[in-house]
């Protein structure tokens, strides 16, 4: 009953398989290896971008960090959600391979307006030489509350940014999750949308820890590898990232593993709600936000059920009392651990 992270699961036996190819022999370093040759063409074939470069790194900071680094001056600022992971989970990471530039905070709810962003970026570059410039947009895709941003949403998020000339990267740490639930392309969710680059993630999707940058326009592609490396983030083994990544894509396991988390969080938002449960936001991918009683959380806390509280702590008297939890699910959880999980609710 492990309802943490998509990051706690094991990594797919097909990725192992290929890692353990990997392990024999030798291969040239530093991303010269056959294997990512083969992910590039790999990667531009999904995203129907034949001139696009790939890249991978090893964490999803270092992935969303380097690429809003090539697309920001560090006196310039980011326009994200509130509840970014770029402004939550990353330590000033962007900050600081940016070389200083800040974040600029689109408030309301987890998935950005175009109206707030419009009004975010006009409060911005309005005091010349004392005030942080104008620089790129950052959207979550699927967002850290577990929602999705439509494709129209999108692309009206990024006229916005289009409009003042600014470019936009997407955070795709659960890209997968996002594109096979909306049923589209890599390229009508990225670049056709207005999309500059994107993280693609495989580290929740399967992998042991791995990620790609994908920048559609190829000129970025030596700054890239410059801040890469510099920032310590170009690995010398970089066959064993190859791998991980070319065993993910092999045979499209990363749809499947996709549509597996998400078809264990449907089964499990199914199960919440005819418990009574309450949603702080509709379940859309394979992150579930609920309420429930606290005497639930204590009997699947003692039965030894991993997730995590939400805003809250289970101290109290009030058994009746509402509590909210973060759950989510990854490809490798058994429709039998989430009967179990919900049995603890009768």
């Amino acid at each position: 009953m492990f309802f943490a992270s998509d990051n706690a699961g094991a990594a797919h036996p097909q990725v192992m398989q290929r890692v353990m190819d990997a392990n024999t022999g030798y291969a040239m370093p530093y991303g010269a290896d056959p294997a990512m040759e083969e992910v590039r063409t790999q990667i531009r074939e999904i995203f129907e971008a034949p001139q696009a470069a790939v890249y991978l790194v090893a964490t999803g900071t270092a992935a969303n960090s380097l690429a809003l680094a090539c697309y920001c001056q560090p006196w310039q600022t980011v326009f994200c959600s509130d509840v970014s992971h770029i402004q939550e989970d990353e330590c000033n990471a962007p900050e600081f391979y940016s070389g200083g530039a800040k974040l600029s905070l689109v408030s309301g709810s987890d998935k950005m307006t175009p109206d707030a962003l419009r009004a975010r970026i006009d409060m911005e570059n309005t005091r010349g030489v004392h005030g942080p410039q104008r620089g790129p947009v950052s959207i979550t895709q699927v967002t850290e509350r577990g929602s999705l941003y439509s494709l129209q949403e999108l692309t009206a998020l990024t006229a916005v940014a289009t409009s003042f000339d600014l470019p936009v990267h997407l955070d795709g740490a659960r890209f997968a999750n996002a594109l096979v639930q909306l049923g589209c392309s890599a390229a009508e969710m990225t670049w056709k949308a207005g999309v500059d680059v994107v993280s693609f993630g495989g580290t929740k999707n399967g992998c042991m820890g791995v990620e790609a940058v994908v920048l559609f326009d190829p000129d970025k592609s030596w700054e890239f590898e410059l801040r890469r490396k510099r920032g310590a983030h170009l690995f010398s083994k970089h066959r064993y990232l190859s791998a991980q990544m070319a065993g993910c894509l092999d045979k499209g396991l990363w749809l499947q593993t996709a549509k597996a988390a998400n078809k264990n969080a449907a089964r499990l938002a199914q199960g919440l709600r005819s418990r009574g449960a309450e949603f702080l936001h509709e379940p859309q991918a394979n992150m579930i936000f609920a309420r429930f009683p606290r005497r639930v959380h204590e009997r699947l806390h003692d039965a030894g059920a991993m997730y995590y509280m939400w805003e809250c702590t289970l101290d109290g008297d009030d058994p009746d009392e509402m509590l909210a939890a973060r759950l989510v699910c990854d490809w490798s959880i058994r429709p039998d651990q989430i009967d179990l999980f919900l049995s603890h609710f009768e």
